[in-house]
């Protein structure tokens, strides 16, 4: 039951991993939506560090699940209980690539603007 439930959870956090990390790439886009969807007046600017922490925190996706497979792959092969991995891995890797993309969201004016409660000129 181990073995299957951490090869499902790798398994989703796969699919989890490419599908955001896709998006990621394109991160002036994706914050362009995410500002519209919270009623946030302008576009997203910060194009190049949106570009640059975007691809940055599609390589922290990345490389945070082939870590957390291997670390994975390596506790099953000695029979340790490993489904608890997956999910620390998920979490730890979300929490980091977070970070990431928040650094170009707060050097955008029009979103800085709006968590701070301002409106723009």
């Amino acid at each position: 039951a181990d073995r299957i439930a951490t090869y499902a959870l790798l398994a989703y956090g796969l699919i989890n991993v490419i599908m955001t990390s896709l998006s990621y790439l394109d991160l002036p886009r994706v914050m362009n939506q995410t500002m519209q969807i919270l009623g946030i007046e302008g576009q997203f600017t910060n194009l190049a560090q949106g570009r640059l922490w975007g691809t940055v925190a599609a390589i922290v996706l990345i490389g945070g699940w082939v870590a957390t497979a291997a670390l994975s792959v390596r506790r099953l092969r000695t029979g340790k209980l490993t489904w608890w991995v997956p999910l620390v891995g998920a979490v730890v890797t979300t929490i980091v690539a977070a970070f990431c993309i928040t650094i170009p969201m707060l050097g955008d004016p029009a979103f800085t603007s709006f968590v701070g409660g301002g409106t723009l000129p």
